[in-house]
């Protein structure tokens, strides 16, 4: 981060008061910049319904942009949350499908509602995540991985859109998060032991579960081993489970494996083992195929399905290894990723994103479809 290339530009921060975005402020005050920060309030959807960590939020983040002279505004898009994330995300859950709100956060809150409200008198939005840009030879802006892989946040920013990541900045990106403590710790910034948020984006200490349940409820059916179709219990509803899932089954004679749910009949089936035709996938489809840049190749406009197989690396959950295989379209709008080994756990709904071969470019992200 050249001061000579921001000198210029209006800068907004996304301060949330946890100890990534402080250090964002940090690093533009060590080459003289006061950035606005700005501090999105979501919090509940009733104030007294769950425990809400946003004022101690609020009161870090006002404690930050005073000791580097900047100013802090808040930002409310509580609406805006509730009736798109939230939505989005029930919708999905709803239909069977395991969702990602914390990607369409980003998205539709962090670079969309806030851009609408504020961020459009910006040339810049300075966030915390790890995450970093570079610009190729033809002057194009790509998403690049963090060298933290465990941190590495660019599968949750595949799905912004490209005018939203070419006014993205991440100051921190470059760093690990070890380093980025050191920071915190070398500055006395009052957040730099705090602990990272674990729940949903702006939804602190809520859990997942809680939050499905306050808008679909229950909705109890039976559990089948699926090897020999004998019911070994009751499921409050599909939506609290997840292809893959090993823990939190609570039936005797485990441990069960979630491997599929059946929708329309409300079955859930589990098995003891991944039995490899059924529990792992090398091949699955995806749609709605969301470039950030560019596409990695050139299509045919002519003749669509004739693209051979583009080498590529992805992930399809948050994790730091990265898988290797190659893309291939079928048709105009449709594509399957083929994995070179089987991988657990595919579910429909949630979020293929795909990256060059060395997992440095994200290209984009899909949804999963099977």
């Amino acid at each position: 981060m050249q001061h000579s290339d921001l000198d210029s530009k209006r800068i907004a921060v996304l301060l949330s008061g946890g100890v990534d975005s402080s250090v964002v402020v940090y690093e533009f005050a060590r080459l003289g910049l006061h950035p606005d920060c700005f501090y999105i309030k979501i919090g509940p959807e009733e104030e007294e319904a769950w425990d809400c960590s946003s004022e101690e939020d609020l009161e870090m983040a006002t404690a930050v942009a005073h000791k580097y002279g900047c100013n802090l505004e808040v930002i409310d898009c509580h609406r805006e949350y509730w009736e798109q994330v939230t939505r989005y995300t029930m919708e999905k859950v709803r239909a069977g499908f395991t969702p990602n709100p914390d990607v369409m956060c980003n998205r539709l809150i962090k670079f969309g509602a806030f851009d609408e409200k504020r961020g459009h008198d910006y040339d810049l939005i300075a966030t915390g995540h790890y995450a970093q840009t570079e610009i190729d030879e033809a002057g194009l802006k790509w998403l690049v991985t963090s060298p933290d892989p465990v941190k590495d946040q660019t599968d949750f920013l595949a799905q912004i859109y490209d005018w939203q990541l070419r006014k993205a900045i991440f100051p921190i990106g470059h760093y690990m998060k070890d380093e980025v403590r050191q920071i915190a710790e070398r500055e006395h910034l009052v957040n730099a032991k705090r602990k990272d948020s674990q729940g949903i984006c702006f939804l602190g200490k809520i859990n997942y579960n809680d939050y499905v349940r306050r808008y679909l409820g229950e909705n109890p059916g039976d559990v089948i081993e699926f090897e020999t179709g004998r019911r070994i219990g009751e499921h409050k509803g599909l939506w609290f489970h997840t292809i893959g899932q090993r823990k939190g089954m609570g039936f005797s004679g485990g441990p069960w494996f979630v491997i599929k749910k059946d929708v329309p009949h409300n079955i859930l089936y589990v098995s003891h083992g991944y039995n490899p035709a059924s529990a792992y996938k090398t091949s699955f489809p995806i749609h709605d195929l969301h470039w950030l840049t560019q596409a990695p190749f050139r299509r045919s406009p002519h003749v669509p399905s004739a693209l051979g197989p583009t080498p590529i690396t992805f992930k399809i959950r948050h994790t730091p290894e990265y898988i290797p295989g190659t893309l291939e379209q079928t048709s105009e709008d449709t594509f399957v990723i083929h994995s070179t080994t089987p991988i657990h756990g595919v579910a429909p709904g949630q979020f293929c994103v795909l990256y060059d071969q060395s997992h440095h470019r994200c290209y984009g992200s899909a949804e999963i479809t099977i």
